[in-house]
């Protein structure tokens, strides 16, 4: 078989530039077969495109886990970054392929790789495709809840923006801070914007500030179109001070941290209170 080449001009520690190769074009259409072939006759699993892509970058994002497997046993790099500085697992994360993510896990994909001004971490993207299964996967293998994206703010105001219920709801028994801010803004202005009711008690029942102004001065209830549920959910919560109980669960949660979920469970409490703090 014929073995596309590139003309050898070196490109750092992780291959050749070349145009989209027939080894990039395999894994992308998940043609196991194929690139097997490919890797047997001496192409290489590093070679980039323009773009920085590896053919490891286009079986994750297409969620190709025989090609994924294929490319890391012949050595691929697994935490390649293309032009964006997206690694393998972030592209993986981003379509919620769980099969990939778990397997370039395996392979020893760093879960929280360096930020540029670019750059989402995987968690990030696992959040921003609405894939709460991965989120868990990240969260459980030491994912930082509170990586910032210059755009995008944490992991909590990506899931919030992109009204992803599930993803949040894992973000907040993990531990999430939930009052963090981008520009002044929180999680709570997110889902005032989208007039989602119920991420909007989701969040306050975490802790939320009601009374949070963003950089325009305007409180999350600013936010909400005249005359809906979420606005008047939100002038209620402003009007009415917190019950002790939601007023204890916050402190304890607030105190416990990223160990709550795993010390809740451990305290002399009846069930029904052990699930109402971990929001189960």
């Amino acid at each position: 078989m014929e073995v596309e080449t590139a003309m050898p001009y070196f490109f750092g520690d992780i291959g050749f530039w070349s145009e989209r190769t027939e080894v990039h074009k395999a894994a992308y259409h998940g043609q196991a077969s194929q690139l097997q072939s490919l890797i047997q006759s001496g192409a290489s699993v590093n070679i980039v495109a323009v773009d920085s892509i590896t053919p490891l970058h286009e079986a994750a994002i297409r969620g190709q886990t025989q090609c994924v497997r294929l490319l890391l046993d012949a050595g691929a790099q697994v935490d390649a970054r293309n032009v964006d500085g997206s690694t393998p697992l972030c592209e993986a994360c981003s379509i919620g392929s769980f099969e990939c993510v778990q397997l370039l896990l395996e392979y020893g994909a760093k879960v929280n790789p360096a930020l540029t001004s670019r750059t989402t971490s995987p968690l990030h993207e696992a959040c921003m495709g609405g894939n709460a299964e991965c989120v868990k996967l990240m969260i459980s293998k030491g994912a930082s809840l509170e990586a910032y994206d210059l755009y995008n703010g944490t992991p909590l105001h990506v899931a919030c923006a992109n009204q992803h219920l599930e993803c949040v709801k894992v973000l907040l028994n993990a531990g999430a801070k939930v009052n963090a801010a981008r520009l002044h803004e929180t999680a709570l202005h997110h889902a005032a914007k989208a007039n989602n009711m119920e991420m909007i008690e989701l969040l306050v029942e975490f802790g939320a500030n009601v009374y949070a102004k963003d950089k325009h001065e305007k409180k999350p209830g600013d936010y909400t179109r005249p005359e809906t549920p979420s606005a008047f959910c939100l002038q209620l919560y402003e009007s009415t001070p917190l019950s002790l109980q939601q007023l204890s669960r916050i402190i304890l949660r607030t105190k416990l941290g990223t160990k709550a979920p795993q010390a809740v469970p451990k305290l002399n409490l009846p069930n029904r209170i052990i699930r109402y703090l971990c929001h189960q």
